[in-house]
């Protein structure tokens, strides 16, 4: 590795779809995994192109049951390149000898680039380099330049490009079931001599996308005439160029592609668009150079510095590079959401969780404007989770659990245990903390940038509506007075029902019924900030009254909180009736026990019956809420909360915890960092290698874990430089690990540039630019204002 640059040495097959996810290239509007251009869908690759918000449903019947799915559609492939010397074999690097092979994702310049020397069974040495971009400058565009010499032959070639829209769904193995053919085929034709054109629409969503490829070989700087042949079939078309090869003379074929669909802005037609483009683009080169300032332009804003004698800061720009390519400038005006699995795979069906809540930190401090095209994804989805609310019975909003095309709940209904073969029902879709995660990171955002217009036109409305959501949803407990709410799913997952109960969900879920009151708190601090006149449109809009308020602050202080012996909080109410679970046997009898939910339904049980979690549940808390903000959530629900029952609840749950999903790591990293250093950068540790190793073995070749990889970046931001943002001020309280040396970035504060540089003697703050000529910013205990220009040094090294 270097400092911008992933790179392999060596061609290894069976490592080949994980590296394929690793080189994923994209702009925010689509998105192509790195296969190697000549190969297609087999044991060892899988060429796939998805596009933001290209989802299609389908029907399966599965035990005698017809499920519809949304999925995440796989488009046509456009790499499809290849060539062969007249009569010889197509280039294979599973049958030929492959004597040097180098794969290294530029991920400054956003380029993949393979250079490798191979030889065909007669013995003809060929080198290939090529490059490969998808353009960050021009969403609808994307090229592949390839160097060709032949070394010790000269000879006729054939070279073979084409467009496939025969490709189906069949990149997660326990999809397989599932109907997998979600494109049709709408129209394939030779544009003009050198260009290609195809056409296909989503089955169901009639989602219509044109692909164009033009390719052209050149010698010597000069474009060479060729024999060509065109083939079409339905939903595929390609051409052959014959030309002559001289031994040792460098050959350039580049393969110039546009791509435009029927949602487009600015667009009259797909195709006529791609036709356009093709004749206007030019050689590789010239959309090279633009593609390359605009990464210029993210990398000056995105990039975390940080110097540990180690890996870590690939990796950290590794994840940096994968989240922009998910989620860019370009996609503030496409109506999306962010992929928990990013653009990379089909894993999770491209479906919206709450992963939000891990990458808007990092997206609030950068690219604020990205959070807001984000966070109106879900505002445009509101009447849906308006339905879904009084379809249930409730008032306000109930967004999904999963979501996709226009918001409707996507959990799917059945789900594959690949260890035990077997079909299950699928019981998550009760995570209704999904609404207040969508409410907090409303807040946060507004925090971050005081953007009091979305606040008061869009945030609080969707905040309003599912505060009502949740008044509409607790239950009162005459006997407690207090409030309540049965019936949901918390983080873990693990859990979804009682022991040997039909009935589906658990009462008192601790994490959802604390972020509850907290945002019934907050719900009545917005009410407050915004201007009366928008409180009272809002009010009578969204049929909120005076007793629905009186509500609002009595939840806000009397929801029950499911307490134990010592000052525990039990994960749910009847927690503490569980069995404990034999760790260590089962550690001896499976080599991974992460995924705990699939080896126990192999066996016929159920994690319902044990104390033990996928992930953080009761810890979520300390995770969002740092120490005083739980004491003020606490005080108001009428309970102490101390530091000492912070680490007592960490040290009952940690040991009760499989770590079954890769943001684990990332919550326990987090909340042990502050009395367990030594563990808690063991997690970090972890977290940083679980895509680039693939830790769960087999989960990121289907696409990277996007919440995880930015929630190592929030990790560096907010806890090891310490940001935090407040009303009244930003925060830097640095606390750098022992095994880092220094760290430099910048963030974007309420329209304020600020450059921090800190390492253990030191912090160093500049006040760059911003909207006004001064800003507050709090250095340990005390506030500072700074000038515009000003920059400021502060002595750490006595902390």
């Amino acid at each position: 590795m270097e400092d911008y640059c992933i790179t392999y040495n060596d061609w290894k097959p069976e490592e080949q779809k994980l590296r394929e996810a690793l080189c994923t290239l994209g702009n925010g509007y689509f998105a192509t995994r790195g296969a190697a251009e000549e190969s297609s869908n087999d044991a060892h690759n899988y060429p796939g192109t998805y596009l933001a918000g290209g989802f299609n449903r389908a029907t399966t019947e599965i035990s005698g049951k017809r499920i519809e799915n949304e999925d995440f559609v796989n488009f046509p492939n456009w790499l499809c390149l290849n060539f062969r010397p007249e009569g010889g074999e197509w280039m294979d690097l599973n049958q030929f000898k492959v004597h040097e092979y180098t794969q290294s994702l530029d991920m400054k310049k956003g380029l993949l680039i393979r250079a490798f020397r191979v030889e065909d069974s007669q013995g003809r040495c060929t080198h290939i380099q090529s490059r490969r971009l998808v353009s960050m400058h021009d969403m609808h565009l994307a090229g592949i330049e390839w160097q060709l010499t032949a070394e010790n032959w000269s000879r006729d070639i054939e070279l073979y490009t084409a467009l496939d829209g025969t490709v189906t769904n069949a990149g997660v193995e326990r999809y397989a079931d599932l109907e997998s053919q979600h494109l049709e085929p709408l129209n394939t034709r030779e544009v003009d001599d050198e260009s290609l054109l195809l056409m296909v629409r989503t089955r169901q969503s009639k989602y219509a996308v044109a692909l164009g490829a033009r390719t052209c070989i050149y010698h010597q700087n000069s474009k060479i005439d060729t024999l060509k042949e065109t083939h079409q079939r339905e939903g595929y078309i390609d051409q052959k160029h014959r030309f002559k090869l001289t031994q040792g003379e460098p050959y350039v074929i580049e393969k110039m592609v546009a791509l435009y669909t029927s949602r487009d802005r600015a667009s009259a037609e797909p195709s006529l668009e791609v036709c356009k483009d093709l004749k206007r683009m030019g050689r590789f080169k010239k959309i090279w150079l633009p593609h390359i300032n605009a990464w210029e332009k993210l990398w000056r804003r995105a990039d975390i510095g940080v110097i540990d004698g180690d890996k870590t800061q690939e990796l950290l720009r590794l994840h940096i590079f994968h989240i922009l390519q998910t989620v860019s400038l370009h996609s503030i005006g496409l109506d999306v959401g962010v992929p928990s699995r990013g653009l990379h795979g089909e894993a999770y069906r491209g479906h919206i969780f709450w992963d939000e809540i891990y990458i808007f930190p990092f997206l609030n401090l950068r690219f604020p404007e990205i959070t807001y095209a984000l966070l109106m994804y879900r505002y445009h989805r509101l009447d849906e989770a308006r339905y879904a609310a009084r379809q249930a019975g409730y008032k306000g909003a109930m967004f999904p659990w999963q979501s996709g095309s226009n918001g409707r709940e996507e959990s799917q209904e059945m789900h594959l245990n690949p260890k035990s073969g077997r079909w299950k029902p699928d019981d998550t879709h009760l995570q209704r903390h999904v609404n207040a995660a969508i409410a907090y990171n409303i807040w946060n955002y507004y925090q971050a940038t005081d953007d009091i217009a979305f606040l008061s036109n869009f945030g609080a409305e969707m905040f309003f509506s599912i505060a009502s959501f949740w008044a509409s949803r607790v239950t009162y407990d005459e006997a407690r007075d207090l409030y309540e709410i049965h019936g949901v799913v918390g983080p873990d997952e693990y859990h979804t029902s009682y022991p040997d109960s039909e009935k589906l969900g658990l009462n008192n879920n601790a994490y959802t019924n604390v972020m509850v009151a907290w945002l019934m708190q907050k719900a009545l601090h917005i009410k407050d900030r915004i201007q009366k006149s928008r409180v009272r449109e809002l009010m009578n809009d969204l049929n909120i009254d005076q007793q629905e308020l009186s509500l609002w602050e009595a939840i806000s202080k009397k929801m029950f909180v499911p307490f134990g012996e010592n000052n525990l909080i039990l994960q749910f109410d009847g927690y503490e009736d569980l069995k404990e679970f034999p760790w260590e046997a089962y550690r001896k009898k499976y080599d991974n026990i992460q995924r705990l939910d699939r080896v126990l339904e192999s066996e016929n049980d159920s994690p319902n019956r044990y104390k033990a979690s996928k992930q953080a549940d009761v810890l979520m808390l300390f995770y969002l809420f740092n120490l005083e903000q739980l004491k003020e959530i606490f005080r108001n629900l009428g309970h102490d909360f101390t530091q000492e029952m912070m680490e007592r609840n960490i040290e009952y749950y940690k040991a009760r915890t499989s770590h079954g999903s890769t943001l684990s790591r990332f919550v326990f990293s987090w909340i042990l960092y502050k009395y367990d250093k030594k563990t808690a950068w063991q997690n970090f540790e972890k977290l940083l290698i679980s895509d680039f190793e693939d830790i769960q073995g087999g989960t990121t070749e289907e696409g990277i874990h996007l919440g995880a990889m930015a929630g190592s970046l929030d990790l560096i931001q907010r806890v090891f430089t310490g940001i935090e943002v407040t009303e009244e001020a930003l925060w830097i309280k640095p606390d750098l690990p022992e095994h880092v040396q220094k760290i430099n970035l910048q963030i974007k504060y309420r329209h304020h540039w600020i450059a921090i540089s800190v390492d253990h003697d030191k912090l160093r703050i500049a006040f760059e630019e911003g909207y006004s000529n001064k800003v507050n910013i709090g250095v340990l205990d005390q506030i500072h204002t700074f000038s515009q220009g000003e920059v400021r040094t502060f002595d750490m090294s006595g902390r």
